[in-house]
């Protein structure tokens, strides 16, 4: 009795230690599943910030550049100045054309006020046209001062300062360079816009939500950085969608049964930095939404 008993027990301790095994197998597979496939997190981040490129607004030859390459700047630094001599005659010029304007309107003004006082001792026509020449004159005195705050305006945009803070890059700009109006010759990175993106999954959204926590590892550097999602993106390229020559929908007709998720981009504000961590636009991070924040958003 012993014996059958014994095999009895051993048969139903292996069945009971077989489906231990699986279950605690399941348990595995489906916490990989939801890690990897659900979870809010993504490998694929980077570091970002705006770029403004510096353009200045008049031409000329440089006269000085006040930066260096990497330089940190403030929000109205000098950055460079063009060769002024130019605009400060034209100012000049424009000074002495607005006081010649200012003579002959008040010569004007002067002329019709005294054919007024003769009365009827002058024509008619003679005061409408001394009125005329009053309303060129001030014409005249309106256009040539416009000339003057153009030419100063022109003489003060000669010296190119910084529109935000941040920090100069690639610099190759040096004295003596020509540079015309409008033509971007210097990168200025935004500092105060440094973020993260992240590109997650279209299959984990679900779990992320404006205002969730985020912690962020760069790579390369062990400091853990904190943030908050700020936004998500409204909208992604649709690869299979074209616009064809009638103005048409034009979709590509083949369709692959293995899909790849999407890549959605959510924007992640910074928070506390510590100043030993050197943020890099273009560095690549992992960043992981916090699962119980997100959970309740």
């Amino acid at each position: 009795m012993n014996n059958p008993m014994k095999t009895v027990f051993a048969k139903t301790g292996r069945v009971l230690m077989t489906l231990a095994v699986v279950a605690v197998a399941f348990q595995i597979g489906h916490g990989l599943w939801d890690y990897y496939t659900v979870a809010p997190w993504t490998r694929d981040a980077h570091v970002r910030a705006d770029v403004v490129a510096i353009a200045a607004d008049v031409s000329g030859p440089v006269s000085e550049v006040l930066v260096r390459d990497n330089a940190s700047v403030k929000q109205g630094d000098v950055l460079f100045r063009i060769d002024a001599r130019r605009f400060q005659l034209a100012e000049r010029q424009a000074d002495a054309a607005m006081a010649g304007a200012s003579a002959a309107l008040n010569e004007a003004k002067r002329e019709l006020s005294r054919y007024r006082r003769l009365g009827k001792a002058i024509s008619r026509q003679a005061v409408d046209q001394a009125r005329t020449e009053l309303e060129k004159a001030n014409a005249a005195y309106l256009k040539a001062q416009a000339d003057r705050d153009l030419a100063r305006l022109n003489l003060e945009r000669a010296q190119v300062v910084a529109p935000v803070n941040g920090t100069v890059t690639n610099l190759n700009l040096q004295p003596g360079d020509y540079v015309s109006a409008s033509q971007p010759v210097l990168a200025l990175l935004d500092t105060d816009t440094l973020r993260v993106e992240g590109y997650f999954e279209e299959t984990k959204l679900g779990k992320i939500h404006v205002g969730d926590p985020v912690d962020i590892h760069l790579m390369g550097q062990g400091t853990l950085l904190h943030g908050r999602v700020e936004s998500v993106t409204a909208a992604i390229e649709d690869r299979e969608r074209s616009t064809g020559s009638g103005l048409l929908a034009n979709i590509n007709p083949t369709f692959t049964w293995v899909r790849l998720a999407q890549r959605v981009p959510v924007r992640i504000a910074l928070e506390d930095v510590p100043e030993d961590v050197r943020l890099v636009a273009g560095l690549t991070a992992t960043v992981s939404v916090r699962p119980d924040h997100a959970e309740k958003g």
